[in-house]
């Protein structure tokens, strides 16, 4: 089994409600043990270690999970806009572009949307909708 495969059983197990009730009992088990330890730094120990064991391999897990998701995400819209007759096909190569061409791209697009936001103004005026309830 493959390590995509792997991470994402583990992710939809992790984000489970059933996990999640899991790990509260283990909580509150691990507190009502407090006194029978006299609550000394081995059973405070014992917590911290677990915790960040956990945490640390929960990064990697939610980061391999997020970058699938992101990368779903990017192909969907690539074939949107492939379909799309009207759409620029140059927009599916916007991976290679750096952040300074990126920012000038977002710019380009949001004085295209200025023009459009009045558009939408002159619409919620005249036919009475409040865009902000939307």
């Amino acid at each position: 089994m493959t390590f995509a495969k792997i991470a994402q059983k583990l992710s939809l197990w992790a984000g489970s409600p059933k996990t999640f009730l899991g790990a509260i009992v283990l909580l509150v088990l691990w507190a009502c043990s407090g006194p029978l330890f006299k609550f000394n730094d081995t059973w405070q120990l014992i917590i911290n270690t677990s915790t960040t064991i956990i945490t640390f391999l929960m990064v990697f897990l939610i980061q391999n999970t997020q970058n699938r998701d992101t990368d779903i995400l990017h192909l969907k819209i690539d074939e949107l806009l492939r379909a799309t007759s009207e759409a620029q096909n140059a927009m599916l190569g916007l991976e290679a572009l750096d952040l300074k061409q990126l920012e000038a791209l977002r710019k380009h697009y949001q004085a295209m949307g200025q023009g459009e936001a009045k558009s939408l103004e002159g619409l919620e005026k005249k036919n009475k909708i409040d865009l902000n309830q939307c």
